[in-house]
Order: C-alpha cells, then structure tokens, then sequence
C-alpha cells in the first residue's frame, strides 16, 4: 500500500469485517515523507509469516537535496509456501520531481535487491509500489533492470509483466489528460520464472497478473465518466476508491 497516513488507518481498514474474518494484520513503518505518507504491506498471515521488517531509506545523491526526506522502501521478509520470500514496498518520487529521482530509486532498489540475494542466493524478491513511473521508463527498466519478456531475463535482472500490458495492450491503472499510465507495478526476481514454456510449480512461481478492473471502480455517469472513481475530486466527495486501479500477481506452488 502507498500514500498510508499513519498506523491507525491500517488498524480501522483490518478491522473491517471482511479482513477482520481472514485475520489479515499488517506491516507498517513511520516514515521520514514530509508530506506524513508511508507505504505499508497488508498480508494474510495464513500464506505469509514476516521475519524481519526494516525502513530502507532513499537516499539523495545531491546535498541541496538532503531535506527533502522522502519515503523509503519497506523491505518485509518472511516465510510464504515454505519459502523466503521477502517483499520491498515503494512509492517513488513524484513526477514533479523529475525522472532523475525516480532513477535514482530504481538503482537504489536494485542495490537492495541484489544485497537481499547476496544474504540468501534462494530468496524470492518481490518489488511492488507506486513507481510513479511506467513500466517502459528508464527507472524500471534499466535501472530497476525490470524486463519486458521472460526469456529476456537474466541473472541480475527482474520480470516486469506490466510492460506489455501498457505497451501493447494499452491498459493501465491511473488516467492522465485521457492517457492511460501503469505506475502500479509488481516485478520479480529470475527464481519466480519458468522458462522456457515449462510448468514446473513445485517450488513457489510466478502463473499469471493481472490489472483489477470491475465497473464500480470507474466514474459511471457525468463529465469524467470511465474515469477512476476517487475518494474526493476538487473538494467534493465522491465515495470512490482511488485514482489508481490494483494489479494482482498470482503465485502457484504443488501442494504435496
């Protein structure tokens, strides 16, 4: 989750009987964002039990830039499907600030990337977020070094299967000026894939993805009609959702 306020919006959103019934619990860090907004993990400890959480901090490479604190990539591991799986949740740098700082996230993510699979060769990475970038820009594809194709995917690098699904289908979770944009992105480490047209799932891998879409997250009638339903838009409150659409990625593991 990006753009979390405080830890008490996670307790009031778990709570709600539909979580509450699976008891989801969630992880949550205050961050340094001068704006107060953090990202957070929401997790079914039924399919994952966390080890180790930790704030990993963005850092500026600029010294004009060291006080404008931002927030930094919450790096969860832990234990899904018998595996170490670790996740790291990201809300890139803004637009408005330019591409070199979503860059310098993507470089920064893939050094933490990288350390996390020089601790454990096996462990699984999952980078998820709000990149505030398209699966095509230079921050995830090469400085994330995300791919588009999983035969394109080598040791060093990571699976983005959003790429050809804005690329080529030109289907995307947030609307700008009539343009379809995919900031939300989950993208994977090399030991997710099966390669090569192989259906090898007894050990956790990546099957398919997906941009959730269903009709009453969409403006049904009036001057933005098809547009994402926000919760407010110019002050006035729309009882939607967000402005951005959910993506899914689902995993698959043999039961034995």
């Amino acid at each position: 989750m990006s753009e979390v306020e405080n830890a008490h919006v996670l307790d009031d959103l778990t709570a709600q009987p539909a979580l509450a019934a699976r008891g989801y619990k969630y992880v949550h860090i205050e961050g340094p964002d001068r704006r107060g907004i953090d990202c957070a993990l929401i997790y079914n400890p039924k399919f994952f039990t966390v080890r180790d959480t930790k704030l990993v901090p963005y850092v500026y490479e600029r010294a004009e830039d060291a006080k404008r604190a931002t927030r930094g990539f919450l790096t969860v591991s832990g234990t899904m499907a018998d595996e170490h799986v670790t996740v790291v949740v990201c809300h890139w740098p803004s637009r408005g600030a330019g591409s070199y700082y979503r860059e310098l996230a993507g470089k920064q993510v893939k050094v933490l990337k990288d350390s996390l699979l020089q601790d454990d060769p096996n462990v699984k990475v999952l980078v998820m977020g709000d990149m505030n970038d398209d699966p095509t820009n230079k921050s995830m594809y090469e400085c994330l070094s995300a791919k588009a194709n999983i035969e394109e995917v080598g040791a060093g690098d990571m699976y983005n299967p959003w790429y050809n699904v804005l690329a080529k289908e030109n289907i995307g979770t947030l609307q700008y000026q009539g343009k379809w944009n995919l900031f939300d992105q989950i993208v994977m480490t090399p030991n997710f894939l099966n390669k090569n047209n192989q259906k090898d799932f007894s050990s956790l891998k990546y099957w398919k993805h997906q941009v959730f879409r269903r009709d009453y997250l969409f403006q049904e009638t009036g001057k933005y009609k098809g547009n994402t339903k926000r919760t407010t838009a110019g002050g006035v409150w729309l009882d939607g959702y967000s402005d951005h659409l959910p993506v899914v990625v689902y995993l698959m593991k043999e039961q034995k």
